[in-house]
């Protein structure tokens, strides 16, 4: 049986990362990941990887948070390219700790390596106090991969799973 080049290139599955974190997973103290708008987009409109990723890491014990900025911009993009993912949005953030949109000119002023839209999600991350920010941005955030900024670890939803999983 022959496989075609596109099924040869699929994401690796989430069972990968659960099996050989399940030992680990005692151990570890709970880590605060914020998350940005498009890894919130991705969780509603479907049930894929990143929605999986989110379900284990609170099953783990982790606290998930957003704010008003990063949820707005999901609940925008949701109703132009996928409405029937706003419901999913909804139930999501009632699960995660959600924060109110706050400007922080400090921090975002701080922040001058990022575009001026994406300073306010580092800043956000900041003042919930998370440990980790996870992003799908590679354009903007993907050179910060494995790196710290103003404290938070940036990481790709794969980089997380297979940090925490």
């Amino acid at each position: 049986m022959h496989e075609s080049p596109s099924s040869m290139l699929q994401k690796p599955s989430l069972a990968k990362y659960c099996a050989a974190g399940i030992q680990r997973r005692a151990a570890r103290a709970e880590v605060r990941i914020f998350l940005d708008a498009n890894v919130l987009f991705s969780a509603a409109k479907s049930d894929g990887f990143v929605r999986r990723l989110l379900e284990l890491l609170l099953a783990d014990g982790h606290t998930l948070c957003a704010d008003g900025y990063v949820a707005e911009e999901a609940r925008r993009n949701l109703a132009v390219k996928g409405p029937q993912g706003l419901p999913a949005l909804a139930a999501l953030l009632d699960r995660f700790e959600v924060a109110a949109l706050q400007a922080d000119p400090g921090t975002a002023t701080a922040l001058s390596a990022l575009p001026e839209k994406d300073r306010p999600v580092v800043a956000a991350a900041v003042r919930m106090a998370c440990d980790a920010l996870v992003t799908g941005d590679r354009t903007h955030f993907g050179r910060f991969y494995g790196r710290k900024l103003a404290g938070v670890a940036i990481h790709s939803p794969r980089t997380l799973a297979e940090r925490l999983l």
